[in-house]
């Protein structure tokens, strides 16, 4: 047996302190998060408090006396109103009109009102209220209903199917946009003869091969022009889209502005919604006091233990106020060098931004990869062209991976195709768009141009 003797081994670890994990979790939040986390620490650390807070409107600041000008524009249409109501009629309607605007409709919830003014016998409203909510934003089926509705009748299936595709919007509760736009085909009142048979030939209309679908459906070139017409004006392929998804909305609160000021650019930090902390000046008092004569009294014990107490809490809050300075400080330092590896997008547009990466960042500013990442991730800049998350400027090119490849970017070139498809004066193909694209020295496959047209949710030649 062999004898077991004890030694000791020498290994580094890395152990995070809590003040760090800290300093990381505030560098990740945008300036909303942030503030709600301030808030949470204010309730928390009694030694922490709000010097200046500029997001908060005062009472006397409420109810200010209003400015002429002020009167003068609510007198104007824009503000909505012909006349002055009486204060309860005018509290009254503005309820009524915040809870209008509160939620837009959704699709479900559009079909089900609609399902419900439809005269149905109780089993066929059940299984119709069931294909309704199994339904996508575009209106199409999640899960097969076969599968869904395991157990029902194929015949009461299929009547329930037919009724919820008679509904407004027609053509929904089908599998896909070629059933659908058939589905509005047969729904159609007044559908010209053999729109049904044109639709299994969209390939063809769509590249405008007018005599070829004619040939193949024993019709005028003229009759096909016509029912290509009323395709593309009385039918939708997506008859869901228009609805709201059913998610709240989300409002987006810059961290950072970026204006044009004497042909530079300048970085404003969002500060407003972010308080001024400081220490109490009663826990600086506290902490500061001497140790008083009497040691091992209960009361020397109680000012000792007040005393620690005070001193912890301090040491906590100055670690927090520097870790929101040091992330303010990170967020302005990497706003600056994305503006000056931008410079042609903040000057130019959109369809200017260059290809950039993290790794570009983080060697220009000295500072770690995942720093950068957590700094960009959720927080937004207000720019001449709009608001964009900071992640928006990090994009590969079209060849090759960030700056060390073509020196277009992937984002620049949609904003190209977004462009061309905006102000075309006829409908181009994706071939089309590769070409005027390949002039300017962008070359990309057509295929390429029709996967970026559909991220950016543009419909094809033939839906335009």
């Amino acid at each position: 047996m062999q004898a077991q003797r004890q030694g000791f081994i020498q290994e580094q670890r890395f152990r995070m302190s809590p003040q760090l994990f800290q300093s990381i979790e505030l560098m990740a939040l945008p300036v909303v998060d942030l503030r709600e986390k301030i808030e949470e620490e204010l309730e928390k650390n009694p030694a922490l408090e709000i010097l200046e807070d500029n997001g908060v409107v005062s009472l006397d600041a409420a109810y200010s006396p209003k400015k002429e000008e002020d009167d003068y524009f609510e007198a104007t249409s824009d503000s909505g109103f012909i006349s002055r109501p009486s204060s309860e009629a005018s509290d009254g309607h503005h309820k009524f009109i915040e809870g209008a605007l509160a939620r837009s409709e959704t699709l479900q919830e559009h079909l089900l009102r609609n399902l419900r003014l439809t005269p149905a016998e109780g089993g066929l409203r059940r299984i119709a209220e069931l294909i309704i909510q199994n339904l996508d934003e575009d209106g199409f089926h999640k899960e097969p209903p076969g599968l869904l509705l395991k157990g029902e009748s194929p015949a009461q299936i299929h009547e329930a199917l037919d009724l919820v595709r008679s509904l407004d919007p027609p053509g929904c509760a089908t599998s896909d946009f070629r059933e659908s736009l058939a589905v509005q085909a047969r729904l159609l009142p007044g559908a010209p003869e053999g729109m049904e048979q044109a639709l299994e030939h969209l390939e063809l209309l769509e590249r405008g091969k007018f005599a070829e679908a004619a040939r193949k459906l024993g019709r005028s070139e003229d009759e096909i022009r016509f029912i290509f017409k009323r395709v593309k004006d009385d039918l939708t392929p997506f008859p869901g889209r228009g609805f709201s998804p059913g998610e709240e909305t989300r409002y987006v609160v810059p961290d950072v502005q970026v204006v044009i000021r004497e042909g530079d650019f300048v970085i404003i930090l969002n500060d407003e919604e972010i308080p001024v902390l400081g220490i109490s000046p009663f826990f600086m008092k506290i902490a500061g006091q001497k140790k008083n004569a009497g040691a091992g009294s209960a009361a020397h014990t109680d000012a000792r233990l007040v005393r620690n107490f005070a001193r912890e809490n301090i040491k906590e809050a100055r670690w927090f106020i520097h870790s929101i300075n040091q992330r303010n400080h990170t967020l302005l330092r990497v706003s600056r060098a994305i503006v000056e590896f931008q410079r042609e997008f903040f000057a130019k547009g959109p369809k200017y931004l260059a290809p950039l990466t993290l790794r570009d960042i983080a060697q220009e500013l000295g500072l770690h990869e995942a720093t950068v990442s957590r700094t960009a991730n959720g927080k937004y800049m207000q720019t001449e062209w709009g608001v964009f998350e900071l992640r928006h400027f990090f994009t590969n090119s079209i060849s090759g991976m960030g700056s060390a490849g073509s020196r277009y970017s992937k984002e620049g070139v949609k904003e190209m195709i977004r462009e061309l498809i905006t102000a075309e004066n006829r409908r181009l193909s994706d071939q089309e768009i590769a070409e005027f694209l390949a002039r300017r020295g962008v070359s990309l496959a057509r295929r390429t141009v029709a996967k970026y047209r559909n991220e950016l949710d543009l419909g094809s030649s033939y839906y335009r």
